[in-house]
């Protein structure tokens, strides 16, 4: 099972501890580095300030050499598909080829209103649309143009440069980037990952709806034809682990959490009863767990992770 950090640094950081973190994760061996893409804290002051997720990408992807880097996710109604498409690729150069794109459809109108971005009543359809064009964009050969028309975006003769150094995992022949789509939602989202993504992402989901979730998802695969072991399955989970259940208490306090509800929502416990944790989900079919770490500063935390947890699920 692969192992994934994941930060919501909107909560309050600034780059030299996202950057910490990240080295962090990178030493200790894990799979890769996660951000959210948010611009408002939720509770809390949020100071300094919130950092941009593909600025810090960039950032991050000069400062590492191996963990791979990506988004839970970016939201669509933060950027133009024409200006991702080109972030993307940019930051994928910029890292050798480590990048991974979450796109979700985003949700959190108080940030929109905060920084004047628009918030649209109606926004799986926009996400529809920058899925085919980010993917169209990177998978035009090159020398080709490629041109779009649709309800929400119009894209006319773009030279549909720069390109990615990744080549796509649904078609090696093009280039393109890893995918993820997530969502509990119990139609659209999975279709939409049939088609686009390499990984499909539960975040936060009821445990004993996992399962239920994820064979959905197969199936939509299966109506178009794939392969449902072509798609990785993953979780996202809030972790709070200790060696004792004194140390367990702790972080879930730091974190504001109570750490009975812990236990039973997320990976939280003393490295057996994680591996355990982690175990059934395994059983379920999931691959990758991202591990949401939300006390920047606590990097012993990652560090029993590394030496306790993940020796025994990998």
């Amino acid at each position: 099972m692969d192992l994934r950090i994941f930060t919501e640094p909107q909560q309050g950081a600034s780059y030299d501890d996202i950057l910490a973190v990240a080295r962090a994760t990178e030493e200790l061996g894990f799979d890769a580095f996660f951000r959210s893409d948010h611009y408002l804290s939720m509770g809390g002051d949020g100071l300094p300030g919130p950092t941009d997720a593909w600025t810090t990408l960039a950032g991050l992807a000069r400062e590492t050499s191996r963990i791979r880097l990506g988004t839970l996710v970016t939201s669509a109604t933060f950027r133009h598909p024409g200006v991702l498409a080109i972030q993307v690729a940019q930051v994928d150069q910029m890292s050798g080829g480590r990048v991974e794109l979450g796109l979700g459809a985003g949700w959190f109108a108080q940030e929109h209103a905060a920084y004047g971005i628009p918030f649209p009543a109606k926004r799986f359809g926009p996400l529809t649309e920058q899925l085919e064009v980010v993917t169209g964009l990177w998978g035009t050969p090159v020398g080709e143009r490629f041109s779009y028309d649709g309800e929400h975006y119009t894209l006319t003769d773009s030279p549909a440069l720069p390109k990615p150094v990744q080549r796509s995992p649904l078609d090696p022949s093009r280039a393109g980037v890893p995918v993820i789509v997530g969502g509990l939602g119990p139609r659209r989202t999975p279709a939409l990952a049939a088609r686009f993504a390499s990984e499909f992402n539960l975040s936060f989901p009821p445990l004993d709806q996992v399962g239920e979730k994820l064979e959905t998802v197969r199936e939509a695969c299966r109506a178009i034809g794939r392969d449902p072991q072509s798609l990785t399955m993953s979780v996202a989970l809030v972790a709070a682990v200790g060696k004792d259940d004194a140390e367990v208490d702790r972080r879930a306090a730091a974190i504001g959490r109570d750490p009975k509800e812990l236990r039973e929502v997320g990976v939280a416990g003393t490295p057996t009863a994680v591996v355990d944790r982690l175990g059934a989900l395994a059983e379920l079919g999931v691959g990758r767990v991202y591990l949401q770490v939300l006390d920047l500063h606590d990097l012993d935390h990652l560090e029993l992770v590394a030496s306790q947890v993940m020796p025994q699920v990998r």
